[in-house]
């Protein structure tokens, strides 16, 4: 089976943004597996005929389906159609390591890889690192989103597009209770909820998105990301105000997970700790850095983690 490279974080470019191509549905349980699966075999497959029958749900679904693909970067469009990148044939290809998601490290890295995706999955991107507020309602995140469009954006987005990926946003992140009588795919919150990167607040009127420790977050997920940004840049050194927050047009691994400034810190030392080889934190003439030492790339990291996973699920 061919693959293609995995699409390259990219810095936020106005002229090279999306919304609404969800076509209203969040990001669902097996959604990933299933259109996987199903271009694994044919790259057209999802936009055959007969793809409602293939995948078992609705027209609408299967356009979703195609734009979650490509949104989490395990696909990417060329001349033949929807062609597998090499992260998601690791992810979910035949023999992948974790087909059905089910070690929460594959859950946090989907996160990374949407939050990061600035020309596909554009709110995302602003949600996880241009908006901070605390706490905030539905509302005001539409409002903040399209202030932040009307500055940064030439072309003029469709209101309604734009709210929705406002509602989708929330709606994936934050775990529900499903009302009676709602079908079993419809009730699975997105498997994003599981990371409570975002709640409802006390009394469940506000959301609330506040910075912590993150101790749930894999030091393997942690360290593709930063390896990503080192690629992109081509540097062996950035500086640690980078990793924390949003100081330019580049996501950041602090704002995208939440991270509190001593809870990255002390992410970065666990980091210099299990790859010794690979990184090492240093302070020059007051400014701190992250190093890259050694030759891994993101990819390499991935595949330790989920041989260890893999033996000790064995």
């Amino acid at each position: 089976m061919s693959t293609i490279e995995t699409p390259r974080i990219t810095p936020f470019n106005g002229d090279r943004v999306s919304f609404g191509r969800h076509e209203s549905f969040p990001l669902r349980y097996a959604w990933l597996t299933k259109g996987f699966q199903a271009i694994e075999h044919d790259p057209r497959a999802l936009q055959a005929d007969d793809a409602t029958v293939q995948l078992g749900v609705g027209r609408n679904m299967v356009h979703s389906i195609r734009y979650w693909l490509r949104a989490c970067r395990i696909a990417d469009v060329d001349k033949d159609g929807l062609i597998p990148t090499e992260l998601g044939h690791m992810l979910f290809g035949q023999n992948g390591f974790d087909r059905y998601l089910e070690d929460e490290a594959t859950i946090w890295l989907l996160h990374w890889l949407l939050a990061t995706n600035t020309e596909q999955a554009t709110a995302w991107y602003w949600l996880f690192n241009r908006f901070h507020k605390p706490e905030f309602t539905s509302p005001e995140a539409t409002t903040a989103l399209t202030q932040f469009l009307r500055t940064h954006i030439t072309a003029k987005q469709s209101v309604t597009k734009v709210k929705q990926d406002a509602a989708i946003v929330l709606r994936m992140y934050v775990q529900t209770k499903a009302a009676p009588r709602t079908p079993i795919e419809d009730a699975l919150d997105s498997p994003l909820a599981t990371l409570r990167l975002i709640s409802f607040s006390p009394g469940g009127r506000r959301y609330q998105s506040k910075p912590s420790t993150r101790l749930d977050l894999p030091i393997s997920v942690l360290a593709f990301a930063i390896s990503e940004l080192f690629a992109y840049h081509e540097s062996t050194a950035l500086p640690i105000e980078e990793l924390i927050s949003n100081r330019t047009s580049l996501p950041a691994p602090g704002s995208i997970f939440r991270l509190s400034e001593a809870g990255l810190l002390s992410k970065l030392e666990q980091l210099t700790t299990d790859y010794p080889d690979e990184f090492e934190l240093r302070e020059t003439a007051g400014l701190h850095q992250l190093y890259k030492l050694g030759q891994k790339t993101s990819l390499d990291f991935l595949q330790a983690h989920y041989a260890q996973y893999t033996e000790l699920a064995a």
